[in-house]
């Protein structure tokens, strides 16, 4: 990668170097395990003249969500975020006034899992979700979906055949395209003249300030800041009308935006966030300097308390198979030996190994039956849900683990820090 895929600058720096991985969600068979997997640099840099932070795009969408193994409704608390945005995005566009003629879409709309909401309350909706399987199972729950990838054409098609969209959702997708000047206006082709968009993506903020750099991985080629979403927006005809700051993913943002023509002057909470990164750094070269060392810090504190719980002879096992963890499991180099396997809720995922580092993904109910010592919780983004749903480790005296932004081991029952 030589330029900016937003602005085309030629000036690009380094932020963090994860070495060569697999792609994150390549889930093995068992009968890969003595094939050779291909692994790609992982080396997030900044433009310095837009301050979008990316990857280069060595893998495309189409590698990776033709057959997806990540479904969105195996989160409840996932599937509750969807429900009260769909309540909210309701009031905020009026979508109740428009009656019968109202009409949602959601792109990477996964397996229905926000879309169910609109389709609860008789709102007419439509899904775009490129992953034929996922969208499958959408279909199953009675929402409708449309196997494509968004672009300019895919979305004045679907403006054709169903009319213009009063409302355009984008979650956690805006992240995983590299054509980001030709997914907005795919965006706009969707959406009303009057019409709202809404985004939501990881805040390139708090996954500095955090250490969140496990969310570094293949599939999500660029990182934003409000400001450099503002000018991502812009490149496809839509200005950011308001913004807030969501817990999600360990710190997301909600972009609110309309075409360019109706969107008016922003609301104070873009000025008081756009003020906040400018105070992080986050539009200078020192505001990433150092995030390369902490990044390495977590790495040896988690391969020391794993390498030390070995040598005493204690267990350690994993929940969940996120993609973060993937990249989590390969910069550490951990294997088997260290992280005897990992569970999951989501079926696929069974009798499969994780990419690169080869640990068995087994059901849930294998920890309650193998008493480990301690879980090393990968989706630490859920560390609420998964605490409670946890909490039977308690009984054998057994701990969680939770490797980011620090490492931290707590009491299963209470969560008082132990260690």
């Amino acid at each position: 990668m030589t330029r900016c895929r937003l602005c085309g600058s030629a000036t690009l720096a380094s932020v963090v170097d994860l070495g060569a991985t697999p792609p994150c969600e390549s889930f093995l068979a068992a009968d890969q395990l003595d094939r050779p997997e291909p692994a790609y640099p992982l080396h997030l840099r900044v433009c310095t003249d837009c301050w979008l932070a990316q990857l280069p795009p060595l893998i495309t969408p189409e590698e990776t969500f033709s057959e997806y193994a990540y479904f969105s409704s195996y989160s409840t608390s996932w599937v509750e975020h969807a429900r009260t945005f769909v309540a909210d995005a309701v009031d905020r566009t009026g979508l109740d006034a428009e009656g019968s003629v109202a009409f949602v879409v959601e792109v990477a709309s996964n397996d229905g899992y926000l879309l169910q909401h609109v389709v609860d309350r008789g709102i007419r909706c439509l899904g775009i979700e490129p992953s034929v399987n996922v969208g499958a199972a959408a279909r199953e729950k009675g929402v409708p979906t449309l196997t494509e990838f968004l672009s300019p054409e895919t979305g004045a098609k679907v403006r054709a055949e169903h009319g213009p969209a009063n409302l355009v959702v984008a979650n956690n997708v805006y992240a995983h395209i590299p054509d980001v000047v030709g997914f907005t206006q795919g965006l706009r082709a969707l959406v009303a003249d009057d019409g709202w968009v809404s985004v939501e993506v990881q805040h390139l903020l708090t996954l500095i300030e955090e250490n969140q750099y496990d969310t570094i991985y293949h599939e999500h080629f660029q990182y934003y800041t409000v400001a450099s979403a503002i000018r991502a927006l812009a490149s496809g005809g839509l200005a950011l009308v308001d913004v807030e700051l969501l817990p999600t993913h360990g710190g997301s943002i909600r972009l609110w935006a309309r075409p360019a023509e109706v969107a008016g002057e922003p609301t104070s909470r873009v000025a008081d966030v756009l003020a906040r990164e400018k105070a992080a750094g986050l539009q200078e070269l020192s505001g990433y300097t150092e995030f390369s060392d902490r990044v390495a810090k977590v790495r040896r504190d988690l391969l020391k308390f794993l390498i030390e719980a070995a040598e005493r002879g204690e267990t350690v096992v994993g929940y969940g198979a996120p993609g973060k963890g993937n990249t989590l499991l390969n910069h550490c180099g951990i294997r088997p030996d260290l992280l005897a396997y990992t569970v999951d809720r989501n079926p696929y995922k069974h009798g499969r190994f994780t990419p690169g580092t080869r640990i068995p993904i087994l059901p849930p109910e294998q920890i309650a039956a193998d008493k480990p010592d301690y879980v090393l919780v990968l989706p630490w983004n859920l560390r609420a849900e998964l605490t409670e749903q946890l909490s039977f480790v308690h009984e054998w005296g057994g701990r969680l683990v939770f490797p980011i932004p620090e490492l931290s081991i707590v009491d299963a029952a209470s969560e008082e820090v132990t260690a």
